[in-house]
């Protein structure tokens, strides 16, 4: 064991009481007896996938969902496991530290244990590249005593995101099968989930019982689907950044001299800064999804944000706080264009020192505009999904850059005529990324710990933990499974007319919804953001008493409840098989002429309702329909 992972910690005092926070869980993981029931078989997010995704996934593509549930619940056909043999499993940390992340290893052993004191939870040190070397930690409660409800990464480390490579997966695979292992959690999020799918499918092909099970943790909050509401890491970060962010919204109404530029972590989508303007309301913010949808340059940009300043110039405000995502940059389609064009010199081993030589002239023409901080930022290598090293590129400073030579310009023309423009800028991201876990946080990953147990306790591979109903109370939580493969969409992309190019399929990070309800919110204060400072702060991060419950500002407005959704399309096939039944039995008669059927064959069907779930009775609601129809034709 390396000599830097699962140390104790020395703790705080507020470590200290945070260690002794015990997580709730819902009523549907409690007791020693798992319960699960099987829905439909899945399909992908747009259909027109479905057979690309099956091609590559043969063995894990159109696997149902599964919900599991309370002790109390009667649901006819539902599997009930009894029997918890010893498990070996392992769990590796794939994706960049995220808040919360402790819990899941948290829960997952606890979930272990009791169900069997004789498993044992084997943890990957130093990420996955300590899973291809095979250097593990056994986990126990000594061991995670100093790692309960705290952030970070470090009871196991974690290297490269990815296991992709043909190499990597073999590796993956040998570790499994020396280590004799009957699960393999992986915890991250677009990225590593993508890979659990791929090596479930690899392990199915290969006959390896170790079962792969996906976790949902991300700061970027970027793995959103309609399988799964929200993301470990992304409350505590968004709640952290707010009180930053409000701080320094309140030094900016103090001083009344400055504008302030904050850059926000969150990769490509602009959830974090979406969430964050929403909690926090500063002046403006310029999400990515607004500037890709409508196509607008660094000069738009600059110009919007310039236009802001003069009318609260007006006001005579001459200060202010603006949101900048880190994926901005890779919005704007000139830049765009030029980091493609810079990566693919990358990929043909052009050093970074000739790169700019063999731009082609728009490209040329653009990187030389830029300052020269910015250059060198750009030409860095990509990462390993080919997009821009966003962590790396200082978006905040280039666009203050480019709006106070803009409103100097503006000065001279004599069309701005307030006080000096004065910018300060800001990167708010690592600060973040290893807080203490809000108690949403600490609640959400101990409970997918949970989970994961019980998904592998059903024989599952190829699934993700889920939980849904997130904005309610723990106790109203549901919790499932839903297949990888699910999530995935392929992208298709033109390069040539009348040829197109499809790429393999992935879960892509999902992008803030501009048609959405947190959106809406945003834009229907926008005007009261710019101008009125209206300033929130949510204060630090809260433990217990007033603050403690709250949730993120978009889960609570979006409805994103996939479980509960089908609960009331439940409901309302029982109430409409009901007035059918009723109506049927009425017509017995006219049945047994029409359809040579007995008036006990119709009877008959509410017993064959009341033993089938949710896809059967569709098929039950259609049959007697058929029957009604029959019965009242001349």
């Amino acid at each position: 064991m390396d000599s830097d992972y699962g140390i104790p910690r020395e703790l705080s005092d507020v470590q200290k009481f945070r260690s002794q926070y015990q997580p709730e869980l819902p009523p549907c993981l409690q007791g020693a007896t798992v319960r699960v029931e099987f829905g439909d078989t899945t399909t992908s997010l747009d259909p027109t996938d479905a057979h690309t995704i099956g091609r590559y996934f043969p063995h894990t593509y159109g696997q149902p969902l599964a919900h599991f549930l309370r002790a109390t619940a009667k649901v006819p056909g539902a599997q009930v496991i009894t029997e918890h043999p010893p498990f070996r499993v392992g769990v590796v940390f794939c994706g960049r530290q995220s808040p919360g992340g402790h819990n899941v290893i948290w829960g997952l052993h606890n979930a272990l244990k009791v169900h069997n004191p004789k498993s044992t939870l084997l943890g990957f040190l130093g990420g996955s590249e300590g899973l291809f070397a095979q250097k593990t930690l056994e986990i126990t409660d000594e061991i995670l005593a100093t790692y309960k409800n705290q952030g970070g990464y470090d009871l196991l480390g974690r290297t490269k995101d990815q296991i992709r490579t043909v190499e990597q997966v073999n590796a993956t695979l040998t570790a499994c099968k020396d280590l004799k292992l009957d699960g393999l959690v992986i915890i991250g999020g677009v990225t590593s989930n993508t890979d659990a799918a791929q090596l479930a499918e690899t392990f199915a092909e290969a006959k390896c019982q170790t079962k792969v099970v996906g976790v949902p943790v991300t700061l970027n909050g970027d793995l959103k689907n309609q399988f799964v509401e929200a993301n470990v890491g992304f409350d505590t970060i968004c709640k952290v950044n707010s009180q930053l962010i409000s701080n320094v919204c309140t030094d900016a109404l103090s001083a009344e001299k400055y504008y302030y530029f904050i850059r926000l972590m969150g990769r490509k989508a602009s959830h974090v800064a979406l969430e964050c303007t929403l909690q926090s309301h500063p002046n403006l913010v310029i999400l990515g999804e607004e500037v890709a949808a409508s196509k607008l340059t660094l000069f738009d940009i600059t110009t919007q944000i310039c236009d802001a300043v003069e009318a609260r110039a007006a006001q005579d405000k001459n200060h202010g706080v603006i949101l900048l995502p880190e994926g901005l940059i890779e919005s704007i389609p000139e830049v765009y264009a030029l980091l493609k064009e810079i990566h693919g010199l990358h990929r043909q081993g052009v050093s970074a020192d000739k790169i700019s030589s063999q731009l082609s002239p728009w490209a040329s023409a653009l990187f030389e505009f830029l300052p020269p901080f910015i250059k060198k930022q750009v030409l860095l290598l990509p990462e390993s999904d080919d997009s821009a090293q966003l962590s790396q590129i200082e978006t905040e400073k280039l666009v203050a850059h480019l709006v106070e030579v803009e409103m100097n310009k503006r000065v001279k023309e004599g069309t701005y005529k307030g006080k000096k423009f004065n910018a300060i800028c800001h990167f708010f991201g690592y600060q973040a990324r290893g807080s203490l876990p809000s108690k949403f946080d600490c609640d959400y990953a101990y409970v997918l710990g949970h989970i994961g147990y019980h998904i592998l306790a059903a024989g599952l591979n190829g699934y993700m933990a889920t939980v849904t109903n997130l904005r309610n109370p723990v106790n109203k939580w549901r919790c499932g499974a839903a297949p990888i493969t699910a999530m995935m969409t392929v992208r298709r992309w033109s390069q040539n007319p009348g040829t197109a190019s499809i790429g393999k399929p992935a879960i892509h990070p999902a992008t803030v919804d501009l048609k959405g309800k947190a959106y809406e919110l945003l834009r229907q204060n926008a005007t009261k953001f710019l101008l009125d400072d209206i300033y929130r702060n949510p204060g630090p991060l809260q433990f217990d008493g007033p603050g403690a419950d709250s949730k993120a500002v978009t889960l609570c407005v979006e409805d994103q409840d996939y479980m509960g959704r089908i609960k009331k399309l439940q409901e309302y096939l029982d109430k409409v098989l009901k007035m059918l039944l009723s109506l049927s039995l009425s017509l017995s008669l006219s049945l047994s002429l029409s359809l040579s059927l007995s008036l006990t064959t119709v009877s008959s069907l509410s017993l064959n309702f009341c033993q089938c779930h949710y896809p059967s009775r569709v098929v039950v609601v259609n049959w007697v329909l058929i029957l009604v129809y029959s019965a009242v034709q001349p």
